[in-house]
């Protein structure tokens, strides 16, 4: 049985590193491959990968757009469509256990694509309203999480 310490790469397989600068006899001697004198045949002399000669880069050419909502909610969402698979009760902690959401930390929103045959109880943060409508329609009830009473 081999061992690990007798393993060893197939000859002819791998090449040796290319060792610059060590001699004339190497055949990569003196300028070790840089070229003569200036910017980038010194240490640490390269330009960034944006610099563009002293031009104005375009990263500062083109102007800002847009602007980042701090108070944006990013829901998990699930469609009516997903909903089959429970019996009477829907909620957050239910969707987690059937694995069609993540975390619970974030809001979930029931979207309205696809149909649902049964009456449900759907509690979530959030409702489309072709998803609330769908619900309904079914002989279901939405209950919103997170407010006093049901938005109707």
């Amino acid at each position: 049985m081999a061992e690990l310490h007798d393993l060893s790469p197939t000859p002819g397989s791998t090449k040796g590193r290319k060792r610059v600068g060590r001699g004339p006899g190497s055949g990569r001697g003196k300028t070790s491959t840089r070229g003569e004198k200036g910017q980038k045949a010194r240490s640490g002399g390269s330009v960034h990968p944006m610099f563009e000669g002293g031009q104005m880069p375009l990263h500062r050419r083109i102007p800002k757009r847009g602007f980042t909502n701090i108070n944006r909610v990013e829901y998990q969402v699930v469609n009516v469509r997903d909903l089959d698979r429970f019996e009477a009760e829907v909620s957050p902690a239910a969707l987690k256990e059937a694995g069609l959401i993540g975390s619970s930390a974030r809001p979930v929103k029931i979207l309205g694509v696809g149909e649902v045959a049964k009456a449900l109880t759907v509690s979530a943060h959030a409702f489309s309203g072709s998803a609330r409508t769908k619900i309904e329609g079914a002989g279901g009830s939405v209950s919103v999480i997170g407010r006093e009473s049901s938005e109707e």
